[in-house]
């Protein structure tokens, strides 16, 4: 056990504690596939997107071509006609790509499909960070001649980029083949995300009318994210750079060109050059795991609690300067981590904490670095079920999750903890099996 601190240190840093509480720091989000929030400038790309041409002026009345069949599609596609038309996409190229539209049910299907049972984060790890995956990126990584350069202007270790390239396609293996224009304009349609969709649909319209890929290239997922590092059509536009030197961006065929990108989108976001992203630590017997999610402390002030790095080395400067937020992903018996700013830059990305931690590990141990001090556990997929009937009860017993939606987010945890905490268990938000059956037990919820 380690020793902790004498009571008057103790209730000194508790104070500080509670000043980092209240004003916590908040989250970014995702990009992509959600637009993220604006972040400090950095070297453009190296090709400047080519100028919007001038909204036309309609003559007329704006009838779109689109005759799909399906009444709410089409009652869709005549209102967002002179949208695009407004937004500068020309007429013939609308004309054209709108032509015999369709709506793909695959793509409704995906969105609004929830899954039965959640994949625990220690699988999803476990699936990501392989020793055949580290060694094809080690491998990747010696036969990508210009990675060098790319690390050297945008400061994102290639090691990162490497990960990034290997969760978004298998390194350029599984890009995705549905129609991009197809696939938005099923989602603006359905409504749910119509805003995003209708964004995403006018952005690659813009990409087929400028000349910069033609409708065939724009293959993605069903969500709309294209190429070897996964880019949505608005990313494309503003983010996307030329990294071989042949003066186009393309993103589909050339590693180069979708490794300087995600490099430049980190970089926008905010990466800060010779940081790390994270550190596996571990904590003392009788830590107070409500901490977690919650303040960014200075790793000495982590170490004041009792908390250290797990391979027992000392911080380096620069992580001494910053701070960083302790997670316990998997509860208080997996492992440990304090996460510092680069962290949520890589969630910038992917919204994700499961992501970035993929991300993150993988990229270690393609730069050389040994396994986790602790291992993940062996965990339990929960139900969508049990996951909604856990967020009843808290709701039930005064703890308020949010909407019981069956996803167990920042919301759901930070609930979970006062509920634990309140009960005088470990309180890591961490939501188990037992844990889903004690709330069962004593709210009376079914």
């Amino acid at each position: 056990m380690r020793r902790l601190l004498p009571a008057a240190a103790a209730t000194a840093l508790l104070a500080l504690l509670a000043a980092a509480c209240a004003t916590p720091t908040p989250l970014p989000t995702r990009l992509p596939p959600s637009p993220a929030p604006t972040a400090p400038p950095v070297a453009p790309p190296a090709q400047p997107t080519p100028p919007e041409a001038a909204p036309p002026a309609p003559a007329g009345p704006v009838t779109p071509p689109t005759v799909s069949g399906d009444m709410v599609f089409d009652a869709w596609a005549a209102d967002f006609y002179p949208k695009a038309l407004k937004a500068g996409i020309p007429r013939e190229v609308l004309d054209r790509e709108m032509k015999g539209l369709t709506p793909d049910p695959r793509v409704t299907a995906r969105d609004s499909r929830q899954p039965e049972f959640s994949q625990p984060i220690s699988t999803y790890i476990k699936g990501a960070v392989t020793p055949g995956t580290a060694s094809k990126g080690e491998q990747e990584r010696a036969e990508a001649p210009q990675l060098a350069d790319i690390e050297q202007k945008y400061g994102v270790p290639r090691e990162i980029l490497i990960a990034i390239w290997s969760r978004e396609s298998a390194f350029g293996a599984i890009q995705g083949d549905f129609d991009v224009i197809r696939s938005m304009a099923s989602l603006a349609a359905q409504g749910r995300r119509r805003d995003f969709a209708e964004t995403e649909l006018i952005a690659a319209l813009r990409i087929i009318a400028t000349g910069q890929a033609t409708r065939e290239q724009l293959k993605g997922s069903w969500a709309g994210a294209m190429g070897q590092t996964q880019f949505i059509p608005s990313a494309y536009l503003s983010t996307a750079v030329d990294g071989d030197g042949d003066g186009k961006r393309d993103i589909w065929n050339s590693p180069a060109d979708s490794l300087a990108s995600a490099a430049n989108l980190l970089a926008k976001g905010g990466w800060r050059r010779g940081e790390s992203w994270a550190k596996e630590v571990v904590a003392p017997d009788g830590f107070d795991f409500s901490l977690t999610e919650g303040p960014k402390l200075p790793p000495e002030a982590w170490a004041a609690l009792g908390v250290t790095r797990a391979d027992g080395l000392p911080w380096d400067d620069a992580d001494k300067a910053e701070e960083a937020q302790l997670i316990a992903p998997a509860g208080a018996a997996g492992p440990l981590f304090l996460l510092f700013p680069n962290h949520f830059v890589i969630r910038k990305y992917n919204n994700s904490v499961a992501y970035a931690l993929a991300v993150g590990l993988l990229a270690d141990r393609i730069a050389g670095a040994p396994p986790l001090v602790r291992p993940w556990p062996a965990e339990q997929p929960l139900s969508l079920a049990d996951r909604m009937t856990a967020q009843r009860a808290l709701a039930a017993l005064g703890f308020n999750p949010g909407t019981p939606d069956g996803i167990v987010g920042a919301g759901t945890r930070t609930a979970l903890r006062a509920y634990q905490k309140a009960r005088g268990l470990t309180a890591d938000g961490y939501l188990s099996p037992v844990m889903v059956q004690q709330l069962k037990t004593e709210s009376g919820a079914s």
